[in-house]
């Protein structure tokens, strides 16, 4: 099966196809009898922020894609492990394909151009052998040397298999289906979400030369993503939020890090 495009056909990634199609009927058993513990929800809900607040919003995007802060280098690891466990690729290949994302937005060479539709911009790009991925070692220079980032980015999932034995050890099988894949999937889709709804609903503060919106429920399952017009116009500010009620949860653990004295060299939109 292949998807046309305006100069060549793409072909399936069925390795990416078959995990996906397994993490998704997993998740699934959570509605299975002997599955189900409020314990379990809160792990879920738990490790929902610490893999996609601190680690894809924080980490992979706001800290390392965009370098809108600094933080001590121990952090930045820890941020980055965070991101790794959310499944969704290795540090090197997730930075680099944002990269290109944003040079290159809503254009042909977007890995998810949103004029392709929604179904493309949301997930089936990630289905699919691009050309945009022989490209990313060119966009990650300053990570792609770092054997702390090599490791992260040839492990992720061995990391998430141990991930995966602490909760049973912990809480049995209901700690598993909601830790691992109950929240995986939950954070694939809300991460997703940028890449797709923020680029059809809501409204546009800026010109930013692409379709990128600010859409409020977005921005509340995403730790503050969601103001994607913002972040699209003023890329490398840390805060994405930019009016009083553009809540942005992120911003604020960035300010919660600089009052700690961790987060320096903090980046902001420039005052129109």
């Amino acid at each position: 099966m292949t998807v046309a495009t305006s100069d060549n056909k793409l072909k399936l990634d069925w390795g990416i196809v078959a995990a996906m199609i397994a993490f998704h009927l997993a998740a699934l058993t959570a509605f299975l009898p002997g599955t189900f513990s409020w314990s379990a929800v809160g792990v879920m809900l738990f490790l929902h922020w610490v893999t996609g607040g601190l680690g894809i919003t924080l980490g992979f995007h706001r800290l390392i894609t965009h370098r809108s802060f600094q933080v001590p280098k121990l952090l930045e690891y820890f941020f980055a492990f965070c991101g790794t466990l959310s499944m969704q690729g290795g540090p090197i290949d997730w930075v680099g394909m944002h990269r290109i994302h944003h040079l290159h937005s809503d254009t042909e060479p977007d890995p998810h151009d949103s004029n392709k539709g929604f179904w493309w911009s949301h997930v089936g790009w990630m289905l699919h052998e691009l050309p945009a991925q022989s490209q990313v070692a060119r966009f990650t220079r300053d990570i792609g040397d770092d054997p702390v980032y090599q490791f992260l980015q040839k492990y992720f999932a061995p990391i998430q298999v141990v991930l995966g034995l602490i909760l049973y050890l912990i809480g049995g099988w209901p700690f598993v289906v909601w830790g691992i894949f109950v929240r995986m999937v939950a954070v694939f889709h809300c991460t997703w979400l940028v890449n797709s709804a923020t680029h059809l609903f809501g409204y546009r503060s800026h010109e930013s030369g692409d379709r990128s919106t600010n859409c409020w429920w977005v921005a509340l399952l995403t730790y503050g993503e969601g103001w994607h017009n913002n972040h699209h116009a003023y890329q490398h500010s840390a805060r994405h939020g930019l009016q009083w009620w553009e809540i942005d949860l992120t911003w604020m653990t960035i300010q919660l890090l600089q009052t700690l004295g961790l987060a320096t060299k903090v980046k902001l939109a420039e005052k129109e």
